[in-house]
This record gives structure tokens, sequence and C-alpha cells, in this order.
């Protein structure tokens, strides 16, 4: 049973790792597998080889077709177009965004919307969520169910910015969104105005009651672990968060879910027991379970249902089902039937960050708890009150180490970083949020109704404060934020391979598991890193240049390029002109070419292969590949390997082939035109 989850993951990264979309005779081929194997299972319920080779051989089919009907049930991405246009829509979420540079700004999440555009008049609303940010200075008042009328410059989902990095249109694709755009004027509204919904109200209401309480950092704080906004925070606190390992106490997930549930229990479970008759009569353990569980959902929706969070909330309804019928609330059973559920129902996320860590991490946690519980027994059954007091210190300790040893990879494999103090960092700072913050902000959640709620937040602050200063100062520690280079994918497969071989098997030879564990923190250092690198649009190049990245022409133009590129090869990043002084420049004995501006190489194409140019190329150099804005406009962005034998060239189009969520040359997606009556 414990293997169910796994087959069905690597079923799902198979189908995601293909290059074109199956045939309708791979889709049925995939489903006779799986129904062999079911019925050699049924025909031989008890033999081990049913189990091994059937059930193997089904749950890899069952997880590739789960991730084939995901795919195929979504709306294309839409084409939108290249230049202004009206957006017409229905506002269905409202998000306040950070900005380092400015003031925080509205950001819209708009639904059947409608382009004013030459080229899609007449055609029918998009199918998907279009997220347009407003103007800082937008003085319109929005509440989800307004329609509004903004002229915006819109923009796909942006390509990989480099191939093999991240792929943000495979997650829209998934997300159900359509783009993105910028106002470039003032939104208004159309119709009549909606009243606030209650629970955005409520929400509101609460951040301007945090913010009133405590100011600055402290209730920037408050407000993401009560509201799940933190844009009442400086970047340069973030960004301390973030290098002391802290950041996951900012965003709402299953940390904060767990405590809440946990501190409502424990206050339902304590009055049952004031009472005599509830205590002889009652169920009171499952009755507070479901006492938290529901707490558990007023918390989720008050946070906003961010995706991490109603991942934690599924988890969080088995462990409460298991109280209730008298199960082991934490097992590997447990864990095994909510990934097979969440598997199940969006298998697209195996790809992301959040759901690899929660896996890896309760995973973890499970099964150090089940190999470390006769040792830790032995604290309680010897007298002296000291030894629950370290029974407790061990536990924190041993749960910051499984957890977040767990998902060191995923962290280097999505971020790019590695924090060496973040077990210590947690060691401090969990604690204080489980004791001391979270449920002073849930009594001041309780008092707020009478006007009190100061008496929970200023004592709140105090522990808000002490933990702001040690992520500054943990921050500020030697080596405290680690640049690694990229983990390609099956690196990371590899560890989680190997994680799921430590803690899913019994015996000694669970300890084989370790050999590919260390054998994955290994992959992005010995790794081969592309040389030079061209962005998608063609504009821009990036040489790696020893222990720096140098890029032109003119560094900083396209920040969320330059910043994957960084990510990747962990190097910083300085001007061309270090390598390029006259614009143009010969690499590898010149075998390849950059050109920054209209200056031809000094020897012209002799012995080049491969030329980079960031202008069109009119010197007709025959018999050389020419790597340039239209190559990059066919294929996405390029990366240039060196090597002995000449250099070699990858497009992203060659990395991620033909997909769904691959958008045409030129990022073009699927016209909104209405679909002809045979479709």
């Amino acid at each position: 049973m414990l293997w169910v989850p796994v087959g069905l993951g690597l079923g799902i990264a198979w189908y995601f790792g293909l290059r074109h979309e199956p045939g309708t005779l791979a889709v049925l081929a995939g489903a006779g597998i799986a129904g062999l194997g079911l019925g050699w299972i049924a025909w031989r319920p008890y033999a081990l080889a049913p189990r091994m080779f059937g059930g193997g051989a089904a749950t890899l089919a069952v997880g590739f077709l789960a991730a084939f009907w995901a795919t195929h049930r979504q709306s294309p991405l839409p084409d939108l177009p290249a230049r202004a246009s009206i957006v017409t829509g229905r506002v269905v979420a409202v998000s306040l965004l950070a900005a380092s540079d400015g003031p925080s700004v509205r950001r819209l999440d708009l639904a059947g919307v409608v382009l004013d555009d030459p080229l899609d008049a007449g055609m029918p609303p998009l199918r998907r969520i279009l997220r347009v940010r407003l103007r800082a200075d937008d003085p319109l008042v929005l509440v989800p169910g307004m329609v509004v009328r903004v002229r915006a410059l819109l923009r796909p989902p942006a390509p990989p910015s480099w191939p093999g990095g991240p792929d943000r249109q495979r997650r829209a694709y998934f997300d159900g969104t359509a783009g993105s755009g910028t106002a470039l004027g003032p939104a208004e509204a159309i119709g009549a105005v909606p009243g606030t919904s209650s629970l955005e109200g409520i929400r509101e209401l609460v951040a301007a009651r945090i913010v009133r309480a405590l100011p600055g950092a402290t209730g920037g704080v408050a407000t993401a672990v009560l509201t799940g906004s933190a844009v009442g925070m400086d970047q340069a606190d973030r960004d301390a968060f973030a290098d002391a390992g802290l950041a996951h106490l900012l965003a709402v997930a299953g940390l904060h879910l767990g405590i809440v549930m946990g501190v409502s229990v424990a206050v339902t479970r304590l009055l049952l027991a004031c009472s005599e008759w509830a205590t002889l009569y009652w169920p009171c353990r499952s009755i507070a379970a479901i006492a938290g569980l529901g707490a558990g959902i007023v918390y989720v929706g008050l946070t906003g249902a961010h995706l991490p969070a109603l991942r934690s909330l599924t988890m969080a309804a088995l462990v409460v089902l298991a109280i209730v019928t008298g199960r082991r609330a934490l097992s590997l059973r447990g864990l095994a039937v909510g990934a097979i559920l969440l598997l199940l129902t969006g298998p697209a996320d195996l790809l992301d960050a959040p759901l690899q860590m929660s896996l890896a991490a309760v995973m973890a946690l499970a099964a150090g708890a089940e190999v470390t519980r006769p040792v830790l027994a032995r604290l309680t059954e010897q007298p002296g009150w000291w030894r629950r007091v370290l029974l407790h210190v061990v536990h924190l300790g041993q749960a910051s180490l499984l957890a977040g040893g767990a998902t060191v990879p995923v962290v280097m494999a999505h971020f790019g970083t590695l924090q060496p103090w973040f077990v210590l960092a947690n060691l401090l700072a969990v604690p204080l949020m489980a004791m001391w913050v979270l449920p002073l902000g849930l009594l001041s959640l309780l008092l707020m109704p009478l006007g009190a709620e100061g008496a929970a937040l200023v004592p709140m602050g105090w522990g808000i404060g002490v933990i702001l200063d040690l992520a500054r100062m943990v921050s500020g520690w030697p080596a405290a934020r680690l640049a690694v280079p990229a983990m390609p994918g099956w690196g990371l497969a590899v560890w989680l391979l190997g994680l799921c071989w430590l803690c899913l098997w019994a015996g000694r030879w669970r300890w084989w598991g370790v050999g590919p564990m260390v054998l994955a923190l290994a992959v992005p250092f010995w790794v081969v890193r592309p040389d030079l690198l061209l962005s998608p649009d063609g504009r821009t190049v990036a040489v790696r240049d020893g222990g720096v990245l140098r890029i032109g022409p003119r560094p900083g133009s396209e920040r969320l390029v330059e910043a994957d590129w960084r990510q990747a090869l962990a190097l910083p990043p300085a001007p061309m002109a270090g390598a390029c002084r006259e614009g143009a420049c010969l690499l590898d004995g010149g075998r390849v070419g950059v050109r920054l501006r209209d200056v031809a190489p000094s020897s012209g194409c002799a012995g080049m292969v491969v030329l980079v140019t960031l202008v069109p190329d009119d010197a007709g150099c025959r018999g050389v590949r020419v790597l340039d804005t239209l190559e990059a406009w066919k294929s996405g962005a390029q990366a240039v390997f060196l090597s002995s034998g000449g250099p070699v060239v990858i497009s992203d189009r060659d990395w991620r082939g033909a997909r769904p969520w691959v958008l045409a040359p030129g990022q073009h997606g699927m016209p909104a035109l209405p679909l002809a009556q045979r479709e």
C-alpha cells in the first residue's frame, strides 16, 4: 500500500517527461495494462508476484492516464494580443502584491474576459483567468463579483529562460490562467457594484485592526499568519526570513494549520474535561478532533484558501477521520492515502515544490517517529520533570532536522539555495510560533468582536519581534544563504526515490536508499552547465566567464530571465564589457562568436561553428549556425555547451518538445475563435 503513490508518481513523471503527446494507441495500451494488472491481483489476491509486478504496472499506467486526462480536460492557452487592449471581465479575486521599489499594488483575477481588439471583436470570452496588475494610484474600490474595464498591455505566460528552466507556461496551463497584464490607465466599474462579500470584508477588517495595533514589520508578520498576506513587510525582512530558512513561517500551509488545529483540539478537550458528565459519557477525543477540523476550515478560508493550505486541510481531514474511527492519526498508511488523493486530483502538482516538500517532510516525520518512538519512550518512563522537558526539546529538534533535511534537495532544485543554519533557526522559531504567536493570534480573533484584540495582539507582537530578531541575526551569519547550481529533474527524482526507499521499507535493507540520496546531493556540482545562454526573445545573452556570469548588452533589462540564469548557474552577474569590449568576441578558440552590436569579429567567420548575435546577421557566414532573434522566436531560449568535440546547441523547443502547454513560435496560443459545430 505504501508504494502505490510512488508508482502513481512515476507514471505521472513518465507522462510529463515525454517530448510529444501520446496517441490513442498509447492511451489504450495504458488502460489495458492497468486492467490486466488489477485483474491479475483479483485472480490471485494473496500471491506476491501479482501485487509486485501487476500492481506496479497498474499504478504506473494509472498515473500516466491520470496525467493525460488532467492535461486534456484543460482549455488551451489563448493567443493574447501583442498590443494594448481594452479588457472587460468579472473580478473573482483581488490580491495585494508587495513591491520592492514602491507601494504595494493590487492584482485582479478576471473571469469571462472579453478583449476589445480589432482581431478579437465578436469572439467568445476567454475560458481562463486573466491576471491584471493595476496602477498604484488607481482609486477604484474593488470587490469580487463586480465587472470592470481597464486598458492593459497583455502578455502570455513567460517561457523558460533556459532549456530545462522553470516552466511557467505549464504551471499556468494547469492553474487555469491565460496570462497577465499591466494596466495602462485607471479601471472603471461596469454596471451595478455588488456588496463586499462577508469573508472578504472580514479579512480586510482583521488586517486593518492588526496594523492599527502592531505597526511596521511586526504587524506585517501578524497579518501574514492571520490573513495570508505579507505585503506589510519590507523586502529586507522577507529576504532575512528566506536566508534564515524561516520563509515557511510567512506562507500559510501545513505548519500553521497544524498549530491552529492543535490549539483548538487542546482547548476543546480541556473544556470538555471540566464536565464530569461529558468526560464519562461523551467521545471527547472525537469531538475535540472535529472541533479542530472546523477551526482549520475557518482558518483556511480566512487566509485566502490558497492551494498549499487546501492540500494541508485534506491531509488534516484524513487525520481527523483516523481519530474518529479509532485508527492511528499519524502513520505512513494514512500519508499514502492522502498522497493518492492528491496525485489523482492534481497530477501536475507533483512537478512543483509545494507538493514535493509536503510529502517528503511528512514522510520523513512519520518514518522517523516510528524509528525513534521506542528510544524516546524511555525518557517518559523515568522520573524527573527535566526528562519531559528534554523530550519536548528532542521532539522539536527531530522534527526540524527530519523535515528540513528531507526537503533540502527540493529547495536546491527549485530555488537554487541552501540555508545551512535552518535547523537551528527553526528549533527556536517554530516553538515560539506554535506556543506563543499563533495561540495569541487566535485569541485576538475571538476578542475582535468585543474590540479588545489589543490585549492579545500586543503580547503576540513581542513573540513576533523575537522571531524577527532571530531571522535578521541568522541571515547575517557567514554562509547563511549559499547559491547552488540548478539540479536537473532526474537528480531530484533520484533523491525522492532514495528517500522513499529509506522511509517506506522496514529492516536493514532500508539503508540502501542512503546511496541514491548522497548521489543526488552531488548532482548539481558535477552536472555539465551551459557556457552561453540566449534569452527567449533573443535580446539578451549571457556568457559564463570563470566565477561570474557576464550579461549583455544591458544588464538588468530582463530581470526575470537574468534572475533565472543566476539561479541556474549560481554565479554573480557582471557586465558583458569584460568579455566583449568591442561589441563582438570569440569563444572556444574561435568556434563560437558573439555579436552584441553591428560589429563583425576581428577574424571574420573563419573557423566559426556557432554565431550568437543580437543584431541581424547580414554578413552571411556560410555553414555557420546562427542563433539570433528569429531563431529564439521559433525555438525559444538557447543554450550552448562548449566541449572538445565542438559546441552543442540545445533550444527550449528541443527540451520541451510539442506539448499542449508549449506555445507556438512567437509565443502564440490558440486564437479565441468560436468552435465549429462538430467540435
